[in-house]
Formats: C-alpha cells, sequence, structure tokens
C-alpha cells in the first residue's frame, strides 16, 4: 500500500520565513524520498520566469498526525541549475559550521514561546478590553490562568510520536502565551525539530480553529514578548567554569552583539527593552540567575562550576538556524585551543 510523505521546507518571506508543505505519494516499496520541486515564484523564493526550486529531504521522522508509514520530510531548498543551497537555505552554512566545530560538541536547548491568537485576539482575552495584569499565568493551573491547553497536549503527544527531543512544556507569563523546549542535541539537529515541532504546532492549532503566532512582541503595551531563549554547551563549558565565563565574554566582545542581534529575529529592539525580564538591546551583560541579562549563567551551573548557558536575546520568531550557527561559531571560535 502507498504511504504519504509530506515534503515541508522554510520559504523566502521576509522579514521572517514561513513554513510551506505538499504531499507526495510514494509506493509502499520506497524506502527514499527523492529529490522533488516547487514552484518558487509563489513561496519568495524565484521569479515567474524561472520559478523551478528544487527540495532536498535532509530530516524524516514519523506523522504523528495521520499515523501508519506516513513521515514528515523537513528539505533544504536548492538552485536547479547548480543544485547548490538557495539563498534562503540557511540550514547549509548551519551544517558548515557545525562541521567545522563538532570536535567541541555544542549542545542546544531551545526554548520555543508562541502565542495563541483566535479571532484577532490572543486566546483567553476578553472580547473588551484586557484580562487581569500578568502574574497567576506563568506555569498556571485554572480556567482563569490559563487557555489553550488543549491544543498544547496534543502538539507536546504530537511531537513525542514524532521521535523529536521535546524536553517540556510550560504556560508562559502572558495569558495565551506558552513554550515548548527542544533539547539537548546538536546544532543542526536541534534546528531541524524546532522547525518541525513548529510545523506540528501551526498544524494542530489548525484543528482547533486557533492560530500559533512566533511574532517577538504579539501585545503592545505592558505585556511580555514572546522570545527562543537558547541554552548552549560545548564539552569544555560542561567541564570548566572558565569555559563557561570565556563563552560570556565571546558573546560580548566587540562587534559581536549587534551581529548576533541582526540574526535573533525581527523586533528584537520592541522585546528587548530593558523590562520583562530582558536587556536592553543596544547592552550587554552576563550574570549568575540574572533574568535581566543578556545572557544568564544558570545557579546551579555557578554552583556545580560547570555546564551551560543561556542566550536571552533571540526572539521567537529566529530562524533556529541562524541562531545556532552564530552561538556555534562565536564560541567556540573563542575557546578553540583553550580548554
Amino acid at each position: 500500500m502507498s504511504y504519504r510523505a509530506e515534503y515541508i521546507w522554510i520559504d523566502g518571506t521576509e522579514p521572517t520565513a514561513l513554513i510551506r508543505s505538499k504531499t507526495r505519494i510514494l509506493a509502499d516499496d520506497e524506502t527514499t524520498f527523492p529529490i522533488w520541486g516547487f514552484d518558487g515564484s509563489s513561496t519568495n523564493q524565484a521569479p515567474g520566469d524561472n520559478s523551478d526550486c528544487v527540495l532536498r529531504p535532509v530530516y524524516d521522522c514519523p506523522d504523528p498526525i495521520r499515523g501508519g508509514k506516513d513521515r514528515l520530510v523537513l528539505c533544504d531548498v536548492l538552485l536547479p541549475e547548480t543544485m547548490e543551497p538557495h539563498p534562503s537555505n540557511q540550514r547549509a552554512t548551519c551544517v558548515e559550521v557545525h562541521e567545522k566545530y563538532k570536535d567541541q560538541e555544542p549542545i542546544f536547548g531551545i526554548e520555543q514561546e508562541y502565542t495563541f491568537f483566535h479571532q484577532g485576539r490572543p486566546l483567553g482575552w476578553p472580547i473588551e478590553g484586557y484580562p487581569a495584569p500578568q502574574g497567576p499565568y506563568y506555569c498556571g493551573v485554572g480556567a482563569i490562568e490559563i487557555s489553550g491547553r488543549d491544543v498544547v497536549e496534543a502538539h507536546t503527544t504530537a511531537c513525542m510520536e514524532a521521535g523529536l527531543a521535546i524536553s517540556g512544556t510550560n504556560a508562559e507569563v502572558m495569558l495565551g502565551q506558552w513554550e515548548f523546549q527542544i533539547g539537548p542535541v546538536d546544532t543542526v539537529r536541534v534546528a531541524d525539530e524546532i522547525w518541525l515541532a513548529r510545523y506540528l504546532l501551526y498544524r494542530i492549532a489548525e484543528d482547533f480553529g486557533i492560530d500559533a503566532s512566533v511574532a517577538a512582541k504579539p501585545v503592545k503595551g505592558d505585556w511580555n514578548g514572546a522570545g527562543a531563549h537558547t541554552n548552549f554547551s560545548t564539552k569544555a563549558m560542561r567541564e570548566n567554569y572558565d569555559a563557561i565565563i570565556a563563552a560570556c565574554e565571546a558573546l560580548g566582545a566587540p562587534g559581536k552583539p549587534e551581529e548576533h542581534l541582526a540574526g535573533y529575529g525581527v523586533g528584537i529592539e520592541e522585546r528587548l527593552t530593558g523590562a520583562h525580564e530582558t536587556q536592553r538591546y543596544d547592552q550587554y551583560s552576563y550574570g549568575v540567575s540574572d533574568r535581566g541579562a543578556s545572557v544568564r549563567i544558570p545557579w546551579q551551573v555557578a554552583k556545580d562550576g560547570k555546564g551551560y548557558i543561556e542566550d536571552r536575546r533571540p526572539n521567537a520568531n529566529i530562524d533556529p538556524y541562524v541562531v545556532t550557527r552564530l552561538m556555534t561559531n562565536t564560541v567556540c571560535e573563542a575557546l578553540s585551543g583553550k580548554f
């Protein structure tokens, strides 16, 4: 019997790329996923008079929505003339950096925040006016404190059944805002799985008539933004506190904050204001247990003298390939030959 392969790719929409997908029916005895194509003129990746783009499968997992033998197939995008990476393909350079520094064993855990919307307002918000101020919603329990748990539970189950490295979920500081975590896995794998987990989130939210948004500042005013706090370590950092400090210093070296913030998602100035558990976008700091710093060193890491750091600056709308490439390159280059 035939089965379905859902080809998933990242488009060329700016400033924030979108997920696209289409279904290919494969014969039961087809065990590899063939290269395929699509109309790049409809995804901001090609002009109409030369519109073909190539999909190259790079990662697959079970399709938990359809079940059976059906698969989700993550692809990167190539140019048909040369079979080289398309300019929108951020995965290719991420792979290059990972290969360069894989001997340092970089590992990531990304905390993907998002906000549910229904009929143009955050899920659970009153039709007119605002809910009670922030306070009871973070990790809250109860019908007043929480909205959207049924979608979250369905998404979590789907990620687990797909074999993704989902490691937790929680309600976030603003009503209707949630988070899931992927990791710990390597530089490329964590980004692959964030994209697939996003696909599953959007697809499952469809069934509930709800939109899941990764906007960095989903509601203007005195409400938390949405981030993608990025936890990172190398083998040296997992063994030596001096490497932890060296990593923090490397991220704040001249020119590095600007380079990183340029790749940390659109709307960074709206979210990193110095309020709502952020450091200002134009300042860099790090500190132990400091959620108002650019980079936090968890208290347990300081106590143990080894572990990981949390870069709190990335937005919810990041391209994770860009963020993990930047962090791997900056920190691993600084630590090379020193630990």
